[in-house]
């Protein structure tokens, strides 16, 4: 019996330790890639200043980003809607290219596009985006690539991670909500673009969200 009880426990010892190796091998979203620098600038509404819709906290490295529904487009006599965005300066045409942070998206946040790939060049009659995140009030807090696919529900007044890769040598995007990948598609055809977050907002009343541990991969 001791014999028996001994060959148990090493049974259990070993199946233990395979799941644990396993967890442990797990590849991650970024394994391969190659972290990089980024710069930006601001966009925010033409008439007000900069500290009027966004703030930053350098001891958490916290960007909040805000505006009403009621403020004026980021130019002067521009037909877009209200933003307060981060618009990175690294654009691309080809390779591999990933964002990553996790976000914050306080509860009251209704129809404002949290994350983009804005084609800033693109061939007329194509889309000006190949991909955007719009937070809606469904099921306590839902982001959706635009208006259809649920990439998260639930993601209010919690912090989580997002990550979009995208491969515009082959036109492929990835998308992975808290390293699980949860999307993967076509962008819209050859373009120069680059990255964007913050809230770009079509709905009413007040949208914010908050980004943190910011970084872009590159391959």
């Amino acid at each position: 019996m001791a014999f028996a009880a001994l060959a148990g426990v090493l049974s259990a010892g070993v199946a233990s330790g395979e799941t644990a190796t396993a967890k442990e091998a797990a590849a991650s979203p970024t394994d391969g890639w190659t972290q990089t620098s980024f710069t930006y600038s601001m966009h925010k509404p033409w008439n007000l200043d900069l500290s009027e819709r966004y703030s930053y906290n350098s001891s958490t490295k916290t960007h909040t980003m805000w505006v009403n529904s009621t403020d004026e487009p980021f130019e002067e006599g521009s037909g877009t809607d209200p933003r307060t965005e981060m618009r990175w300066k690294q654009e691309y045409t080809s390779g591999q290219h990933m964002w990553d942070a996790d976000v914050y998206v306080p509860a009251g946040t209704n129809g404002a596009d949290i994350m983009q790939i804005l084609r800033v060049k693109h061939p007329s009659g194509t889309p000006a985006t190949d991909i955007m995140f719009r937070a809606s009030s469904e099921n306590g807090g839902t982001l959706k690539r635009y208006t259809d696919t649920v990439i998260k529900s639930g993601i209010y007044n919690k912090w989580w991670n997002l990550k979009v890769a995208h491969n515009a040598s082959t036109g492929k995007i990835q998308v992975y909500a808290d390293d699980k990948l949860v999307l993967t598609v076509d962008d819209r055809g050859p373009a120069t673009r680059h990255f964007k977050n913050g809230v770009y907002h079509h709905g009413s009343g007040r949208a914010e969200a908050r980004f943190r541990n910011i970084r872009y991969w590159v391959k």
